[in-house]
């Protein structure tokens, strides 16, 4: 049974945000939308799912929108999502100042009004993307770190923050390392991948698809788990139509890759996903061509 059916959302009026607010209200959870501004999917207190504006980075205004109120009560659990979406996005200093801080204050303002539980979004860049610099192994596991861009500094960072939050406050906190994540339109893109491996070597030619991300946060809401731990979240195969050892033979030849990797598999290694949450990524883009 879910952990808790009240959820606040940060950064619900963002890509993942609008999947996963929309995936949980759909499940029966009641959901908040916190965010700098409202999705179409939220854009007042009167829609199917409010919206409360806040910056995150901002500790006051944060545990404020965490409190509740007479609108909306206080939630028993987070999902945070909010971020600066990638290393792209703002340059090196106001990536890594606005993804860290907004995570130390809604670690700290969970642990002041005591919720017991987090999922928040890390990242596959944790694990040394893009990889200019071949990996060590493949497939890439939770162990394989080593932050090439601020972006993936940040998260490294708060997964160490959420072990130390864990710790002194006795919050479960779930990290996800999201891969790339795709809505149905992406998918027309793919097919100019097919022929060029190297536009996606630098994730191993990964993608985790929306239905992935929901199903991976009700998991994190959901799982029988203590502590802080993180989780490769990614579909089950790649984006590209050539079987993944030969990809990896032509694109990194002195990489080992693991004798059960076979046909399409993915090269981000979701076995502790599977394991531990229940993680089951059903689709494929392969449904779609």
């Amino acid at each position: 049974m879910p952990v808790s059916r009240r959820i606040a959302v940060t950064g619900g009026s963002g890509k993942a945000g609008r999947a996963v607010t929309s995936d949980l209200v759909a499940h029966g959870y009641e959901v908040l939308n916190i965010d700098l501004r409202p999705s179409p999917e939220s854009p007042g207190p009167d829609a199917a799912i409010p919206f409360l504006p806040a910056d995150l980075t901002d500790f006051g205004q944060t545990l404020e929108a965490l409190s509740g109120g007479d609108q909306w009560p206080q939630a028993d659990a987070i999902v945070h999502l909010a971020a600066i979406p990638s290393p792209g996005h703002g340059t090196p200093d106001q990536v890594f100042r606005t993804n860290i801080t907004s995570t130390y204050t809604v670690f700290s303002a969970a642990a002041r009004l005591g919720v017991g539980r987090i999922v928040w979004a890390s990242s596959e860049t944790t694990l040394g993307l893009p990889f200019d610099r071949p990996p060590d192994y493949a497939p890439v596991d939770e162990a394989h770190v080593y932050p090439e861009s601020s972006y993936a500094l940040s998260k490294v960072l708060g997964e160490e923050m959420a072990r130390q939050f864990s710790r002194r406050f006795g919050i479960t906190i779930i990290g996800l390392r999201f891969s790339n994540i795709m809505v149905r339109t992406d998918y027309e893109q793919f097919p100019k991948f097919w022929d060029h491996p190297g536009l996606r070597k630098w994730n191993l030619w990964g993608y985790v698809d929306e239905s992935h991300v929901n199903q991976s946060v009700r998991l994190g809401l959901e799982a029988d788990l203590t502590g802080a731990d993180s989780f490769i979240i990614a579909a089950g195969d790649t984006v590209m139509r050539r079987p993944s050892r030969e990809l990896m033979a032509e694109t990194f030849p002195n990489v080992p890759v693991a004798e059960a990797v076979t046909g399409h598999d993915t090269l981000l290694d979701i076995r502790k996903a599977r394991t531990v949450l229940g993680y089951s990524p059903e689709f494929t883009w392969r449904e779609l061509f």
